[in-house]
């Protein structure tokens, strides 16, 4: 690690100047994400400044006529919250929740429907399979009530199955439900009315646009937030590859504590909560279980370690390119060795051997000509 420093990724309170317009704009200008908004942040100590900036930087990235997001664009997305009754916390928000704040790739912004004291009321995800079994939603049924009772929020994803029974039981108690889409747009559409008695009675969030209609590529960003906002995730029924698995996997790069129920070995949708135990998760069969190891603080670090923070960044190319060859050059290294699988940014700027600052402007460049995709925890793929 000599000659690299970490990068604090907190992110930095935007100045007065910033309003909602402004930073409405900059997330959701092309090509800029949680990570890149808060470099830009960083590097230009505010919003409207790394407004200004963003078409130079792009042009220096070979990307001719860009446009940040338009004024009238942001204007409408706020219109639209208001419209739906919803309230737009940003991350230098009071209302917006430390946990979630200190992730990698927390989002700037959330839209939320209902009460924001919710996030923070000792919340603790309960997540399975949606096509769970009698036992399973009893479980979590159970798990949520008893969870409720002893002070605990439940977040979940309103999914069906496992999630919704989790919401209908904490519904007394209090409960957020994070949406894959906008907070206007219910999925699974039968959840409407659960929907709205968890407006009442807890919190829906979302951090895309009202009016988004939910995609693929939306819930595993979703999923980040359930285990980014809880101190515990508990798996209830989940397969071997399921959505609740990358919920866990999340977890634990935000330095969660993962539990799980273990179900019967014959039974395809337990395969992935025996195989989270087997891994090292807290095997719990119930919310004492749960609620007696949240009491006794965290357990010793498991094998897999959180992600290492990303690199040092600016967002303004570097006078020379002496180290690298030349940008062009340096771009076609940093391609070379990126595949679809992530690689840590760390390790690709160290396999570079040139200083942090000159990869990261490049890297940037070719972020924003859409050749690579930088993903939460400080990983890069090709797009």
């Amino acid at each position: 690690m000599t000659g690299f420093s970490t990068f604090d990724l907190t992110p930095t309170p935007a100045t007065t100047k910033d309003d909602d317009l402004v930073v409405l704009r900059l997330i959701r200008s092309r090509r800029v994400g949680p990570a890149t908004f808060y470099r830009l942040l960083a590097e230009h100590g505010s919003a409207a400044d790394a407004l200004r900036a963003l078409p130079q930087i792009a042009a220096a990235a070979g990307v001719a006529d860009y446009q940040p997001c338009p004024e009238a664009v942001a204007a409408a997305e706020l219109e639209a919250g208001r419209r739906h009754g919803a309230r737009l916390i940003r991350f230098d928000s009071p209302h917006y929740p430390q946990a979630l704040k200190d992730i990698d790739g927390a989002p700037p912004v959330l839209w939320l429907r209902g009460d924001p004291s919710w996030l923070t009321r000792e919340p603790v995800a309960v997540i399975g399979a949606r096509n769970a079994s009698s036992l399973g939603l009893r479980m979590a049924r159970g798990m949520a009530a008893g969870l409720g009772e002893a002070g605990h929020s439940i977040v979940a994803g309103l999914a069906r199955g496992i999630d919704t029974a989790a919401h209908n039981a904490a519904l007394p108690s209090g409960t957020v439900a994070v949406m894959a889409g906008g907070v206007d747009i219910i999925y699974p559409s039968e959840n409407a009315v659960l929907a709205a008695q968890i407006v009442e009675r807890g919190a829906l969030i979302s951090e895309q646009p009202p009016g988004t209609q939910p995609a693929a590529r939306h819930f595993p960003a979703r999923n980040r937030i359930i285990s980014g906002l809880s101190r515990a995730v508990v798996v209830i029924e989940a397969a071997h590859r399921s959505g609740s698995l990358i919920t866990a996997r999340n977890a634990l790069d935000q330095g969660r504590e993962v539990m799980a129920v273990p179900g019967h070995p014959m039974d395809a949708r337990a395969a992935g909560c025996n195989m989270l135990i087997r891994d090292g998760a807290l095997l719990v069969r119930g919310a004492t279980d749960v609620v007696d190891a949240l009491s006794q603080g965290a357990r010793p670090p498991r094998a897999t370690p959180p992600a290492m923070a990303p690199a040092p960044v600016t967002t303004r190319l570097p006078e020379t390119a002496r180290d690298s060859g030349g940008p062009v050059n340096l771009e076609a290294r940093i391609l070379s060795r990126l595949g679809p699988s992530p690689t840590e940014e760390n390790d690709l700027i160290r396999d570079l051997g040139v200083s942090a600052a000159t990869a990261s402007a490049a890297i940037l460049q070719l972020e924003l000509q859409g050749r690579l995709n930088r993903l939460i925890g400080g990983r890069l793929a090709l797009s």
